[in-house]
């Protein structure tokens, strides 16, 4: 077939534009994040706060998010060698979420244990405002969601990139959240980089095994029975469930 030019000049113009249309909305790939926390606004109990300095205080740990347009796994990335104590002042969830089926399995650490739940879909009340930020060369939108009368989170999403997910088990806005913080600033995530990839089925799999495996509600009476009672219950209750 003999092109002419108008005919190859169209031709070149239809696949920069499907290019472009296909570079802007994404369903599938892997986001690297940051999660900094500063352990002085974390803790305030005195005996927790005598160990914590300036040389400590800010602990910058990483995460990944990989999905596709139905499924995606946060875990966060092994480090090959731990600061003793100090590591077991932030938690490490991992969470799988399906979207097609609207349930999220919960991998939360607890006393360095694992404990497993599966449970719906987390349910948030965002209200999506005008202002905006540029997040690993992304364009988001912010949104906030009042958990209660003491706890607000900020997050930041990009509808270029279209599952419904996030870090942390968040999900529920109109784009994948590039970015989430507690309004005291304590705990921060934001993306680093994002991988444009299809990944494979064991990329997208969370192992539960022959864990016993618990809801929401289960583990929130199971902890309360248990632990409620103690001084150091309720803070680590808090901790567990900042998210959820």
């Amino acid at each position: 077939m003999i092109l002419t030019a108008g005919t190859r000049l169209f031709f070149v113009f239809s696949l920069l534009l499907c290019g472009s249309f296909s570079a802007q909305y994404i369903t599938s790939g892997k986001i690297t994040y940051e999660r900094r926390t500063n352990l002085e606004k974390r803790y305030t109990d005195q005996r927790m706060r005598r160990m914590i300095n300036d040389d400590n205080k800010i602990r910058n740990e990483s995460f990944t998010l990989t999905f596709n347009d139905s499924i995606s796994i946060f875990k966060p990335v092994p480090v090959e060698k731990t600061d003793g104590m100090m590591s077991w002042m932030t938690t490490k969830n991992s969470y799988l979420q399906n979207l097609n089926s609207k349930r999220q399995i919960s991998i939360l650490a607890l006393f360095g244990q694992d404990v497993y739940v599966n449970d719906s879909l987390p349910s948030r009340n965002w209200k999506v405002t005008d202002n905006k930020r540029t997040i690993a060369g992304y364009e988001c939108r912010k949104a906030i969601y009042q958990k209660n009368d003491t706890t607000r989170i900020y997050a930041w999403y990009s509808p270029a990139l279209i599952p419904s997910v996030g870090p942390e088990g968040f999900c529920g806005l109109p784009g994948t959240i590039l970015g989430v913080a507690s309004e005291d600033g304590s705990v921060i995530y934001f993306a680093k980089k994002v991988d444009i990839s299809q990944p494979t089925s064991s990329d997208l799999n969370l192992e539960i095994g022959k864990n016993k495996v618990f809801t929401l509600l289960e583990l929130r009476q199971k902890l309360e029975k248990e632990y409620g009672n103690t001084p150091w219950g309720k803070r680590i209750f808090d901790d567990l469930f900042r998210w959820l």
